[in-house]
């Protein structure tokens, strides 16, 4: 897909999320992640260079590559990590330039270790945001703590690792329910985890992320209170993966 076709859809998406948004009862706010995964370093750019500056990559070589590329070009980028974490990568995710939240822990002992890494790579600076990850439609297959010990990890994370800062939740909703008409109640699931947590702290619950909604669900996700969206193949065009 061209640079102009990428950056008109940009614009796009951007006016599409503004208008769920004003027409929400549910969130008063919404973070646009571009996904970039399979695609090259120059439609980040090019997406970059429209003021869009949050981008989503599943895969840490690819993060790695990428933020390595774009270090200079794009010195206020931030990027999201919305990949399975494994420990032994978590030390490569901490030292990508320019890396701003982990959407992706779903146990303690990943929180730890970003928590010890984040003390060698950047903590300095500021903490590292980190969503715990929900699976909310209770699939084998969907990484993520399940629904019910959701807030006690958020509450884990924020007593017992100084170098991060729990910014919210996410999920990946089930493939059937984002294909649907109507509520998802993936969403609705996060959305509760999101009102138990604040229970549970005292806390406002709208003081924190709701990371929720991709390609073809980001405007229901809106309606159902996300605060931010994940989008990829909208923006960039279907992914090409290289012949295994």
């Amino acid at each position: 897909m061209s640079v102009e076709i990428v950056q008109r859809n940009l614009l796009n998406i951007l006016e599409a999320v503004a208008e769920a948004v004003a027409a929400s009862s549910a969130t008063k706010r919404c973070r646009f992640v571009a996904v970039g995964k399979t695609k090259p370093a120059d439609l980040i750019e090019a997406c970059y260079s429209q003021g869009q500056r949050h981008f989503g990559e599943n895969y840490v070589q690819e993060l790695e590559e990428k933020s390595a590329t774009l270090a200079e070009k794009c010195a206020d980028i931030r990027w999201h990590f919305i990949g399975q974490v494994q420990s032994n990568k978590i030390g490569k995710i901490c030292s990508s330039p320019g890396i701003w939240c982990i959407e992706t822990v779903e146990n303690e002992k990943h929180a730890r270790l970003f928590d010890k890494e984040w003390s060698k790579h950047g903590a300095t600076s500021s903490p590292l945001r980190v969503l715990v990850q929900v699976n909310t439609s209770g699939e084998e297959n969907k990484g993520g703590i399940a629904v019910g010990e959701a807030p006690k990890l958020a509450e884990f994370i924020q007593t017992n690792c100084q170098n991060l800062k729990f910014d919210g939740f996410m999920t990946i909703g089930s493939f059937d329910h984002s294909h649907t008409d109507g509520r998802n109640p993936d969403f609705d699931n996060l959305f509760r985890v999101r009102e138990q947590w604040a229970t549970m702290t005292g806390e406002p619950a709208d003081s924190v992320e709701l990371s929720m909604g991709m390609s073809d669900d980001f405007l229901q996700a809106i309606q159902q209170g996300a605060t931010s969206v994940r989008v990829g193949s909208k923006l960039f065009g279907a992914r090409v993966y290289k012949n295994k």
